[in-house]
């Protein structure tokens, strides 16, 4: 199997579950949970995508500042998000800014994602309004492979691996500025045709 993406929804600590999903081109995934930052880049390593898709912030914000561009284009869109600045978020960003630095070194591209907002553009509900919802929303739109009982924290790193893919074929839009901080969405037209 040729993966395209691994999509991580993770976790601040590794005490509580990150969600790790791969993808091909075809939109057939497989997830899964961990804990352990081995064990992220093992399930990455193993995988060997073209890219890494990240539901945590990569960067933190200028000295000063609570929010980042990126962020500050979140909110002007209506999407929610927490400042990088609150301890755990900060906590959240500087794990996963560790994990960037090994994956690059590694030779991975690494994007930074956000499953509620891609959620929010391609008109899923999130995992906090229904769980069964965000599912059956992510097989309307070609997602393959899914089991029967994924947790919340699986399907956002589907979502985040779905964007990985979107990232690849060029359906994506990118959000806040280059010096300061990219997030990664996927467009909708990706999923109108799904022959592409």
């Amino acid at each position: 199997m040729v993966w395209a993406s691994v999509g991580v929804d993770l976790a601040g600590s590794p005490r509580r579950y990150t969600g790790l999903c791969r993808m091909d081109f075809n939109l057939y995934c497989e997830s899964r949970l961990s804990k352990e930052d081995y064990e992220i880049l093992d399930f990455v390593y193993s995988s060997d995508p073209q890219v890494v898709a990240i539901d945590a912030p990569l960067s933190l914000p200028k000295p000063g500042q609570n929010l980042r561009s990126c962020d500050k284009k979140l909110v002007e869109m209506g999407i929610h998000v927490y400042p990088p600045t609150l301890f755990g978020m900060k906590i959240l960003a500087e794990r996963a800014m560790r994990l960037r630095e090994q994956l690059e070194a590694s030779g991975y591209t690494v994007i930074e994602v956000y499953p509620g907002g891609a959620q929010d553009l391609l008109g899923l509900p999130r995992k906090g309004k229904s769980i069964h919802l965000l599912k059956e929303g992510l097989i309307r739109i070609g997602v393959k492979g899914l089991r029967c009982n994924e947790t919340g924290h699986e399907l956002d790193a589907v979502t985040c691996s779905l964007t990985g893919v979107a990232y690849l074929k060029k359906k994506y839009i990118e959000i806040g500025e280059p010096d300061d901080c990219l997030v990664i969405l996927p467009c909708l037209e990706m999923f109108l045709n799904k022959n592409e």
